[in-house]
């Protein structure tokens, strides 16, 4: 069962809300995760040269102090005060760093084998600022910049630089040689990193932690989870997340709608089961909001986390189904966007245990190509218009718009209907692309999937076994023809299995084209 497609359920009485406040006190111990632990970095150095968000957050107020109010005297939202996931740590190998950029950031996060915890640095080697993301972990356990060879250790202090004579001046302990590093920790099995180097946010997970997701940890749920880069910016990512109504078109074919029987007065019905969706939203504030539904609930936790429920809250005593929909939404770069899900469940945990992770993310990037095409071109609608006059540019008169509403009303009366990007961005979106490379897989998801990235590599390696087996045994019949195989019936046989291997080879390359590269979804033929 494919957890996504429970979105269009999501409807109901608001029960208490399972996620633990963003600035919550630490737990003591240590924390789980799939690939390690991670606790905040030593001492970091920073270099004044590189800009970085650190150069960005000194403009910006700290959380500390007294907010800054608009011009009209609005509190503003502070986007460099927050968490933001890097990724799931089961989709992070220890053995290489890995680079994403994140609120306009490069950074790259690696293993620090010494102490055993993930780091987080920017992106760039203080030499000549080549990506460190291309690099390795040397024999050492430090972060190499493949470059020239400078290492790097867990604080992002230089320890090596070759081209450095051993007895001349240790050039390698300046400050200038060393990489900012941010605080990182692995809560709920995903990296997530605060993008502030400064050294007054070195402990700064003691003040304020990425929002908590008990279920994830409870051992009576399991969890898939997945990534994707995507074609468009933030706020349209979560608008959509936020618009259960889509589903039933936007996914025809893939995920089905729920035909609402108590609709009094409706006498046209359409055959994708759409309907009128009852949403209340209350608790809106800065840090987010909260919608009730009709049979669950959706909680916003600015910036990045959605959570929602299609089940109300167990009862005491009772082992009630719990589904939980999570996303994490990622702001990249204007017109990037990123989604991070996991689907905590404690139903079908058998399911979840015989089924490989990559055939889950099948149907899910599925889900996910068959908006991109309309929601690419909405953003550019959506600018031509301007922001500011989304209200007037849109229609919403139905209540299954209210969670949309409520984030864009959060988004201009908090955000001014901009991120605060940690570094400085040009301010306009890409331009469009052919239909093929906006719905390309293997680059938005199949590199960054340790689990997809196997399952490729194996069914290639498949593909090509089943071609040489068809040569393979074609060129046995020619052999021998006369001598082993002497009846017809031996003939059919060979030439019937060097037919089936070359058509399961050329099936398999097209269900890998469709399924880690590019499968088009044209809404006009579902």
């Amino acid at each position: 069962m494919d957890p996504l497609s429970l979105l269009p359920l999501a409807r109901a009485t608001r029960p208490s809300l399972p996620v633990a406040a963003a600035a919550a006190p630490p737990r003591s111990g240590k924390l789980r995760a799939c690939g390690g632990g991670a606790r905040i970095a030593p001492t970091r150095c920073r270099r004044a040269a590189r800009l970085s968000a650190s150069a960005v957050a000194a403009e910006t107020p700290r959380t500390e102090d007294a907010p800054s109010p608009s011009p009209s005297g609005q509190e503003q939202f502070d986007w460099l005060d927050q968490w933001y996931p890097f990724a799931p740590v089961c989709d992070l190998d220890p053995r290489a760093p890995h680079g994403k950029t994140v609120l306009g950031l490069d950074v790259v996060a690696w293993f620090d084998r010494g102490a055993g915890e993930w780091r987080v640095f920017d992106d760039a080697c203080p030499h000549r600022l080549a990506p460190l993301s291309e690099g390795r972990i040397d024999d050492k356990g430090r972060l190499q910049c493949v470059y020239h060879g400078w290492c790097f250790d867990g604080a992002g202090a230089c320890k090596f630089i070759p081209q450095a004579p051993a007895l001349g001046p240790p050039v390698h302990k300046n400050s200038k040689a060393c990489v900012a590093s941010y605080p990182c920790v692995v809560q709920n099995n995903i990296l997530w990193f605060y993008p502030r180097a400064e050294p007054e946010y070195k402990e700064v997970l003691q003040r304020k932690r990425p929002p908590l997701i008990p279920e994830i940890d409870d051992p009576g749920f399991v969890t898939v989870y997945g990534i994707r880069d995507l074609p468009y910016g933030y706020d349209i990512l979560v608008e959509n997340l936020f618009d259960p109504a889509h589903v039933p078109y936007a996914h025809k074919g893939i995920m089905r709608g729920i035909r609402k029987k108590e609709d009094p007065g409706r006498v046209d019905y359409d055959k994708e089961g759409g309907g009128p969706i009852k949403m209340k939203v209350e608790e809106a504030n800065i840090e987010g909001f909260v919608s009730s539904q009709e049979r669950g609930y959706f909680q916003f936790i600015a910036p990045s986390t959605l959570v929602g429920s299609p089940f109300a809250q167990p009862q005491e005593g009772k082992k009630t189904p719990r589904i939980l929909l999570l996303f994490f939404c990622v702001p990249v770069a204007p017109g990037r966007s990123r989604v991070i899900w996991a689907f905590p469940r404690n139903v079908g945990v058998w399911l979840h245990n015989i089924t490989p992770r990559w055939l889950y993310h099948v149907g899910q990037n599925l889900i996910l190509d068959s908006d991109i095409f309309l929601l690419h071109l909405e953003e550019r609608k959506f600018a031509a218009a301007g922001l500011d006059n989304w209200q007037k540019a849109c229609y919403v008169p139905t209540s299954s718009d209210n969670m949309v509403i409520a984030f864009r009303n959060w988004f201009r009366k908090f955000c001014k209907n901009q991120v605060g990007w940690a570094t400085p961005q040009v301010d306009q979106l890409p331009p469009t692309p052919t239909k093929d490379q906006l719905m390309e897989r293997y680059w938005s998801h199949v590199v960054q999937c340790t689990s997809c990235s196997a399952a490729l590599k194996a069914m290639k390696a498949l593909e090509v076994a089943l071609q040489i087996a068809s040569v393979a045994v074609i060129g046995f019949l020619a052999i021998a023809k006369g001598t082993l195989v002497t009846s017809t019936v031996q003939r059919a046989v060979v030439v019937s299995t060097a037919v089936l291997c070359f058509a399961a080879s050329r099936w398999l390359a097209n269900f890998i084209q469709k399924n880690f590269y590019f499968q088009d979804y044209i809404h006009a033929y579902k």
